[in-house]
């Protein structure tokens, strides 16, 4: 069932999206060659409690970090460790807080000192579905619109969506519905409405669309090795669009 949120529960959504987008700020302040995924993880832990918050993923369903970091060919669900990052690496970060009850999710994917163009062009056109994607965010249109954009960008441009993970609604929990596929036909599922909060994420392969679960059970790569990227913003929609909520 989707719920809607009331106007107090948006105003605490903003502040949760907030900090999740100031512990993404602080975070890539910190990113170089050199640090450990462990590393940012303890940065990211230490912020998100000084601001009153707590890490969304914490001991979700046992996972181990406070942030989920995939390198390179990993996808999303890479557990913070020894891992230290080089030169020309990218990193996907994804950051929930919890604020009073309710969650912020927001992942960005970032490069890691100089990398190369082809790299880049897979970053930049990643964010850009995104954005197309949000541009469909209107109430009274139906919530595949979304998907398709997404897609139809992407794919255009080359790229592969993947489908095995979706967007999903955020609110008290984590996860809600609806879920949202990065990929599909236009005009089907539910009508947006004023007052849903969704988690839009979509998940962009260099190669083709197919990825695997490493034995650590969590961390998701692609199965050609190839690169991937991650970009999500927590949205409300509002009477005339949406909102972006993971923001500063």
């Amino acid at each position: 069932m989707i719920s809607c949120k009331t106007p107090r529960e948006l105003d605490i959504m903003r502040e949760a999206g907030r900090i999740v987008a100031l512990t993404h700020q602080e975070l890539e302040r910190n990113i170089r060659p050199g640090i450990t995924t462990g590393e940012l993880d303890k940065i990211a832990d230490d912020f998100i409690r000084s601001m009153d918050a707590i890490p969304s993923f914490k001991g979700y369903n046992g996972f181990r970090g406070s942030i989920c970091v995939s390198v390179n060919e990993e996808l999303v669900h890479g557990i913070p460790g020894d891992r230290v990052l080089d030169e020309g690496d990218i990193i996907s970060i994804d950051i929930g807080a919890k604020y009073q009850g309710y969650h912020g999710d927001s992942a960005w994917t970032y490069p890691v000192g100089t990398v190369d163009d082809k790299t880049l062009d897979l970053l930049k056109v990643t964010e850009t579905s995104l954005f197309k994607g949000l541009d469909e965010a209107i109430p009274g249109e139906r919530l595949s619109n979304i998907s398709h954009a997404i897609q139809s960008y992407a794919e255009s441009k080359g790229y592969s969506i993947v489908r095995e993970y979706v967007g999903h609604g955020v609110g008290k929990e984590l996860h809600e519905d609806p879920q949202i596929p990065h990929y599909g036909p236009p005009n089907k599922g539910p009508r947006l409405k004023p007052g849903m909060v969704l988690a839009v994420e979509p998940m962009v392969n260099a190669g083709t669309r197919y990825v695997k679960t490493l034995p650590d059970r969590w961390t998701v790569v692609t199965k050609d090795g190839k690169m991937c990227a991650h970009f999500e913003h927590t949205i409300a929609i509002t009477e005339e669009g949406y909102e972006v909520l993971t923001k500063s």
